[in-house]
């Protein structure tokens, strides 16, 4: 059964009708992925909001830090699986898919990232993430401790915080505006020959 068609049930403005800057980011992700995310054409509503947004995402998911990208976006699945955000869990799936070129892995942090093989310390980042979305008045000093203890400055502890803050927000504003993912992710870095099943028949 196929998602619904619509990009957020709040509708998008025309691409034609945005500032020029904005075109030419629309013309570049076109070049670049072969599509606009969806998430860009339901901010560009509020266009100054969008230029806020995107240089906010690039800043935590792209600056120098000691988290990796991969982790990055692990952090953004886990937290996306706690909020059961579906934009963002097809969309930053991709991307743990694409950034590991394991094609389960995306699927075990979308599902449970507790049963994925991963060392102490990003277990404990994924912990705290989780912590953070789900009860975050219970993150203490024993947390912040526990991160230290297993190699993370204070710096790190920062972006990893910001990173599981900022997709709260963005998980919270796809969820308010339904806002659909676009397909292109569902199929992207599956593994050569990848075929999704067959429906099964109802008997």
């Amino acid at each position: 059964m196929p998602q619904p068609d619509h990009i957020s049930a709040l509708g998008v403005p025309d691409p034609a009708t945005l500032d020029e800057d904005l075109q030419a980011i629309w013309k570049k992700c076109v070049e670049k992925l072969g599509f606009v995310p969806n998430v860009y054409s339901t901010y560009s509503k509020r266009p100054l909001r969008l230029r806020n947004f995107m240089a906010m995402y690039n800043e935590i998911m792209f600056s120098e830090s000691g988290l990796s990208k991969l982790e990055r976006e692990m952090v953004a699945v886990v937290v996306s699986s706690a909020n059961r955000c579906y934009y963002c869990l097809v969309a930053h799936g991709a991307a743990v898919r694409q950034l590991s070129g394991d094609a389960e892995l995306g699927e075990m942090m979308a599902l449970n990232y507790r049963v994925a093989k991963l060392d102490a310390r990003q277990r404990a980042m994924l912990d705290f993430a989780w912590k953070l979305t789900t009860t975050p008045n219970l993150v203490d000093d024993a947390d912040r401790d526990g991160l230290r203890a297993l190699g993370l400055t204070e710096e790190d502890i920062f972006d990893l915080a910001e990173t599981a803050a900022f997709f709260n927000l963005s998980n919270r504003m796809a969820s308010a505006t339904d806002m659909m993912p676009n397909k292109e992710y569902h199929r992207s870095d599956r593994g050569e020959g990848f075929v999704p099943p067959a429906p099964k028949k109802r008997k």
